[in-house]
């Protein structure tokens, strides 16, 4: 089974898996919802920008129940990630 460490600051989530797998960092900035996967410490390779989340993608954390689900519906509440998944960016601006 693949576990996960949860990391959390006001707007950020880091995700680290145990078996050594990149870390994702998901933030919520300027209204949009963002990923990206983080290089190991060790690593010279310069930070990975930020990548807009699609509705599909927020779906399926949705869909799965994720620990990104929920730290999303924590921070947006479910109205307003429902209507990310759907694709209405509109109101996630009044979330940030």
């Amino acid at each position: 089974m693949n576990q996960l460490v949860m990391h959390s600051g006001s707007s950020t989530l880091r995700l680290e898996a145990v078996t050594g797998d990149p870390m994702l960092e998901y933030r919520i900035e300027n209204g949009r919802i963002e990923v990206r996967k983080l290089q190991p410490k060790y690593s010279n390779d310069p930070e990975p920008e930020w990548q807009l989340m699609s509705p599909e993608q927020l779906r399926m954390h949705v869909e799965r129940k994720t620990v990104v689900a929920a730290w999303l519906e924590r921070r947006l509440g479910w109205r307003r990630l429902l209507r990310a998944c759907v694709g209405d960016s509109e109101l996630l601006q009044k979330a940030a």
